[in-house]
Order: C-alpha cells, then structure tokens, then sequence
C-alpha cells in the first residue's frame, strides 16, 4: 500500500495577519478618549471652528446679513382673518335655538367638535365650506361676513 505522504510533509497555507480598525472620528472626540491620550502624553490637537453651532454670521462678513423673519412679514400678511363676532353670535344663537350642543353640531356638518368650538370662539380661520354646512344645518345665513 503507497503511503498518503510522499516526502516531507509541508503546509500549503498563508499567513494570515489581523489589524485593529482604525478608531472613528466620532471615539477620538470622545472627553474620555481626549484624556486618556493627554495622561499617556500623545499629541491632542484642538481646533476652535468659526462661527461653530451658529446658524447667524459674525459683523465683519462681507455679505449683508438677511433676517428671513422681517422678509416674511415684508411680504406675508401679519394674521390671518378670523371670524367676526356677529357671525360667531349668530352660530351660537342659531345652534341653541335648536337646542343643539356643539358635539351635536359637530355631527351633523361632519366636522370636529373642537371645528365648532373654534368658530365659535373666533380662533377659526374661516372655510367657506364649513360655513356653507352650517348654514345648511343651522338654516341662517353666515357667509358674506365671515371675517374681519
């Protein structure tokens, strides 16, 4: 019977070599990480960065500084209309008129109780198509003077 190894017996494999990875930039801001490299005596560079978590430029910028609040109010009405008192009062007299509450009248035009709260409060921006089903439901006419 031949023998499995003619020869010398020698091994066919590379060697294989294992490196740590490279630590993050995230881990090498670390405080902890910081002090732990000045205790050994490693170099820690510190960069100051301009105008770092600031969303506003310094005076000494060459472009003009652009308050984007004043432009919006420059160009954008200040508020937006709300209802008027006489249309307020006339939700709520007709609606109590017929005996409804405001969940009830909320209901019946498929809107949100908190919908009725706010016209009746004055908070509401007014939406035609909300008047148009009071109108229907309360049967009093509310558009044509809806806002202020």
């Amino acid at each position: 019977m031949p023998s499995r190894y003619p020869g010398a017996v020698t091994q066919d494999w590379e060697p294989v070599v294992l490196h740590k990875t490279k630590p993050k930039s995230q881990d090498l801001r670390d405080p902890k990480a910081v002090n732990a490299a000045l205790r050994s005596g490693l170099a820690v560079q510190t960069v100051k960065k301009f105008d770092a978590g600031s969303n506003k430029k310094g005076k000494s910028t060459a472009v003009p500084v652009i308050n984007t609040k004043k432009l919006e109010e420059e160009t954008e009405p200040s508020a937006m209309d709300r209802v008027k008192a006489e249309v307020r009062l006339a939700i709520q007299k007709a609606r109590l008129e017929k005996k409804m509450s405001q969940a009830d009248l909320a209901k019946q035009i498929n809107e949100r109780t908190q919908v009725v709260q706010e016209y009746e409060n004055g908070k509401a921006v007014p939406n035609q198509a909300v008047l148009a089903k009071m109108e229907k439901v309360l049967g009093v006419k509310l558009r044509g003077k809806h806002v202020k």
